[in-house]
Formats: structure tokens, C-alpha cells, sequence
């Protein structure tokens, strides 16, 4: 049964009703994809939804034990909706945070990886931990030039330097230079070179770099868009980027006791900047979640400088 032009009109005069139909019409959703998606609170939705459930122009269906996904009717005037959500300046966002959210319902080896982090630390067994199974990693990679941007005291920078031909570790701190300087001379790693500096004015050539790594920096940036921008142009065309940072959280007062400028960074908010710089391939995943309050997420995002 399709909709009247009237109803649809009706339905469609609200800006956030349009926004969620023509997100709909893509692609079934969840409510907490929705919220992503559009940086919107879980109420505001929910009404919404409820809203266009009541007026039979969305479905909603079960999957799983508790994800409930909802979709477009196709009693809709498609014609319509095109025009009209094609005129809203939010459209392109939209689309571009949907294109991330349903990428990353594709990659199951992501939701492995979750299931194993959950399991992993929590029975001893002699030998294994984080720490091993890093320094394992960092092993074999396979990058010459590291930038750790906002290094701190260094720690990331000496596991690099064990396999890296050169790390150029950049702070802000005269003090956390001074002392990383220090440490690399007490633990013999001459390729491990501290530099005082501005992640978003990085003391780094043009293209050459093959990794740049934001570990807990970029929260600190007073324009995190122009930091990765930075990281973009030392990378090499093909250089990798890799960003740790704090999923969106709203505990305030980690910026009186930690100094952060930023409270963290939705997953699509992210992607959307690291695109904006111009990388590639952005894909992001939150590797760890803290379970005492202010149980902080840790994001990762990868993405490279197209070659």
C-alpha cells in the first residue's frame, strides 16, 4: 500500500525524519547505527522511528538476540525523498558515514578479533600478555621510517625503534623530549631521534615517512583536521597512518586532568576528518573497553596516503 503525497510530504517536513528515511531507503539500520551516523541522542531517534513505524512507512525486524534493524516500506515516494533529502546540505555526510557503518558490518574478522580481546589477559598463562604480543608484533613489521606524533616520554617509540631503521619521535614538551633523548642514549638506540614540535605543524620533510602513528595525541590537537593534514604530507605516497585515541565519551573532566582538548572522537566523525586530509582506505574499530568508570573505548583507525 503506498503512502499518499500528502503523508509523505507531512513525513518529510521534518529535517531529522527526512535525514533517517533517506537513510533507510540505502540500507536497514539500527538505532545506535542511526545514532552514529547522525550524532544524535538515542531518544531523539527513537521517536522519530516511532513515528514512521506508527504511520506504516518503516519496519522494524529482529536479528540476532538483540539488534533490532529498521527499514524503509516501500509504500515511500522514492522520487520524492530523492529530491528532497538531495537538497539537504547533510546529505553527503549522511552517506559517507553510512558507507563506513556498513563496511564495517562486513569485516567479521573485526568482530572475531573483539570476541578474542574480551578473552584475552584474563586466565594466566605463563609468558603471555599485551606486552609480548606487541613487541611480537612490532617485530615484523615492516616500515623504515616511524613518526610517533605526540610521543610523551616514549615508550611506543623504543618498542618501534627495535625494528624500525629510524623513529623521529615529536612533542610538544621541552621536558618529555629531554627525557626521551635521554632514554634512547641509556638503552643504546641510535636511530631513535626526539625532536621538539607541534603535531599540527610537524618538524618532519615532505614524503618521508612510511608510518605515522597518533597514540593518544590527537585529543590534544586544537585542530585534529590539521594534524592528520600534517601526517598526510610527510607521509610517503603509500605511507600508513594509524591513530589510537578515546572514542567520544562525555567525562568531563579529563580535560582538567589530563589536559585533553577534545573529549574523544565519534568513529564517523573520525573517519570523515582522516578523509578530509586525503587518506585512503579508512577503517576504523574500537580495540578495547574499559570496565571500571569512566569505562573510556579505545578507537583505532588505519588508513594510507594513496600512492
Amino acid at each position: 500500500m503506498s503512502l499518499s503525497t500528502l503523508k509523505c510530504l507531512k513525513l518529510f517536513s521534518d529535517p531529522t525524519r527526512l535525514r533517517v528515511l533517506h537513510l533507510l531507503h540505502e540500507a536497514p539500520l539500527s538505532v545506535g547505527e542511526l545514532q552514529e551516523i547522525l550524532g544524535m541522542g538515542q531518544s531523539r531517534i527513537s521517536t522519530h522511528l516511532s513515528l514512521l513505524k506508527q504511520e506504516a512507512a518503516v519496519r522494524d525486524e529482529r536479528q540476532g538476540k538483540n539488534n533490532i534493524y529498521y527499514g524503509l516500506i516501500d509504500g515511500i515516494e522514492l522520487e520524492l525523498l530523492r529530491r528532497a533529502s538531495g537538497e539537504m546540505e547533510e546529505s553527503v555526510a549522511d552517506i559517507a558515514g553510512l558507507r563506513h557503518i556498513l563496511k564495517k558490518r562486513k569485516d567479521q574478522a573485526r568482530m572475531y578479533f573483539d570476541q578474542l580481546a574480551g578473552k584475552f589477559g584474563k586466565n594466566y598463562v605463563p609468558g603471555r600478555s599485551w606486552k609480548s604480543l606487541a613487541e611480537a608484533l612490532f617485530k615484523i613489521m615492516q616500515f623504515e621510517v616511524v613518526a610517533d606524533l605526540g610521543a610523551g616520554e616514549g615508550t611506543l617509540s623504543q618498542l618501534l625503534a627495535q625494528r624500525a631503521k629510524q623513529v623521529i619521535a615529536i612533542d610538544l614538551s621541552q621536558k618529555m623530549v629531554e627525557y626521551g633523548q635521554q632514554l634512547a642514549k641509556d638503552h643504546d638506540l641510535p636511530h631513535l631521534e626526539f625532536r621538539l614540535g607541534d603535531i599540527e605543524s610537524i618538524p618532519i620533510d615532505d614524503a618521508t615517512v612510511d608510518l605515522a602513528i597518533f597514540s593518544q595525541a590527537l585529543h590534544h590537537a586544537e585542530d585534529p583536521l590539521r594534524a592528520l593534514r600534517e601526517a598526510y604530507r610527510i607521509l610517503k605516497p603509500g605511507g600508513q597512518l594509524l591513530v589510537l585515541d578515546l572514542a567520544k565519551h562525555t567525562f568531563t573532566r579529563a580535560q582538567e586532568l589530563y589536559s585533553d582538548r577534545w573529549l574523544g572522537f565519534a568513529e564517523v566523525a573520525l573517519v570523515e576528518m582522516a578523509e578530509k586530509a586525503g587518506f585512503a582506505d579508512v577503517s576504523t574499530a574500537i580495540v578495547d573497553r574499559e570496565i571500571k568508570a569512566p569505562k573510556f573505548q579505545t578507537l583505532l583507525l588505519t588508513a594510507h596516503r594513496p600512492a
